[in-house]
């Protein structure tokens, strides 16, 4: 294994979702090494969590983590605007892990989220809590219940621009109170974060 690699690739354990993206993982591999992004923190060895990704400032978040996912070979579900999962672009968004949501319904969404992670014995789920690339943005709680209701940990990762970083903080268990949890899981993450400048 290359230097770079030794460096910047955390192990992963046994219980973690993982699949063979044939080309694309040294793809994630060469974009993150040209770009200088390197992974900070260990990644969980948990069959099933919700991971809280923040702040969410630019349309490269999608290229960073995806080659992250394809470099480790993850197995990440990830939800999308339903409109970007029409035609082609649809099989192939199915096909990197994507789950259709209609944005007009948001009060369906936690629900639907639910009834997804019942049909699966493992699930990474990846969400952006705030939902919006605008800076200051609060964030929403469907992230947090839908731990709540699945008894999914709650995997805190941010993006650090700045430092160029993507890291993964340790598992928080949901707890009762929804507004207090959210808070502490976006204290830790602007703490760690740092936006995209522009």
């Amino acid at each position: 294994m290359p230097d770079w690699e030794k460096n910047r690739l955390p192990e992963i354990g046994g219980r973690v979702p993982r699949r063979n993206y044939g080309p694309l993982e040294s793809v994630g591999r060469i974009v993150l090494r040209k770009m200088g992004w390197r992974i900070e923190g260990e990644l969980p060895d948990s069959p099933r969590v919700v991971a809280a990704l923040a702040p969410h400032s630019s349309n490269w978040d999608f290229v960073i983590g995806a080659s992250v996912v394809f470099a480790l070979r993850l197995h990440v579900s990830f939800i999308g605007k339903h409109t970007l999962f029409k035609g082609p672009m649809g099989y192939f968004m199915r096909w990197l892990g994507g789950i259709p949501v209609d944005r007009a319904r948001p009060d369906g969404f936690v629900d639907a989220m639910i009834e997804e992670s019942g049909k699966r014995g493992r699930l990474w789920l990846a969400i952006a809590p705030e939902g919006t690339r605008t800076g200051g943005a609060q964030f929403k709680s469907g992230f947090y219940r839908i731990a709540q209701a699945t008894g999914m940990p709650i995997l805190p990762v941010y993006f650090n621009y700045p430092r160029k970083v993507i890291g993964f903080l340790p598992l928080v268990q949901p707890e009762p109170d929804t507004a207090q949890g959210v808070a502490k899981i976006r204290e830790l993450l602007e703490h760690r974060g740092g936006r995209k400048p522009g």
